[in-house]
């Protein structure tokens, strides 16, 4: 509350909902919208400002300002450009989650927003697969049943937690293996699930896997097939037999390329 007193702008996505708060508490303070949409133009204005002397604060719908959420190149702008950044931290629906989930929390991977095509969501979820952590994703309400049931043909019977609304008047938690929640997301499958709101998605990690090839026994796999194949034939095949990303082995491919030609030379 201080913070947005004293500022002499605050910057908000939608002025309708940011007014809502200041309304409650009384404050004053003027608003000005900086979202995705308008950012390019606003974030000049708003560097001109804080060249002024003027102190400018950051808010967000919902969650803290910058998780998953515009404001980022305005912190890195203003950063460079000498001024000071603090923060005052919001509710973050991904830690929140995370407390409630009941599932390991010693090493998590924040993925946020998953591509909304479904071929290149399929791509990235192929790359999480083997992540060996706690994995925590954000979803919209039109495409959670869609990525649950992408996740569960991947991931296979894992378990894991849907928070929607969290920290909201109609929060929400359900768990159960990827399986089961997608079939319960399809479309009329349970009158009982909510599909409006936002979405947080808590994945246990992987199964440890004994039999999962070491990096060396990759680079020789990869060395092989690189004799008689391109780099992307042999990459597809590498991934494909030992069930590791295709990002991770192509990066391992071209390393490979770079040190095999620099060793020739």
């Amino acid at each position: 509350m201080e913070t947005l007193t004293a500022a002499n702008v605050i910057a908000c996505e939608d002025s309708r909902v940011t007014r809502k708060l200041l309304a409650h508490y009384g404050i004053t303070t003027p608003l000005t919208p900086y979202h995705e949409h308008n950012a390019a133009a606003a974030r000049p204005k708003l560097l001109a400002r804080l060249a002024a002397g003027e102190a400018i604060a950051l808010v967000s719908d919902a969650g803290t300002p910058l998780i998953s959420d515009p404001g980022f190149k305005l912190v890195r702008a203003a950063c460079e450009a000498g001024h000071a950044v603090t923060a005052a931290p919001g509710a973050s629906a991904a830690l929140a989650a995370l407390t409630v989930a009941g599932i390991p929390t010693d090493r998590f991977f924040f993925e946020g927003f998953l591509p909304p095509k479904d071929g290149p969501r399929r791509t990235r979820i192929q790359e999480l697969a083997r992540i060996p952590a706690t994995l925590i994703l954000y979803e919209s309400g039109p495409r959670v049943a869609r990525t649950l049931a992408a996740l569960a043909a991947e991931f296979g019977a894992r378990d894991a937690v849907i928070c929607r609304e969290l920290t909201k008047l109609h929060e929400e938690v359900r768990r159960g293996d990827l399986a089961t929640l997608a079939r319960a997301y399809q479309s009329g499958a349970d009158e009982a699930v909510e599909t409006r709101g936002e979405f947080t998605i808590i994945v246990e990690p992987p199964a440890a896997d004994t039999n999962q090839p070491g990096a060396d026994e990759v680079d020789a796999l990869l060395r092989r097939l690189l004799q008689n194949s391109s780099v992307k034939d042999a990459v597809s095949e590498v991934s494909a037999a030992t069930g590791r990303p295709r990002r991770e082995i192509y990066q391992r491919a071209l390393a490979l390329s770079e040190s095999d030609n620099g060793a020739a030379r």
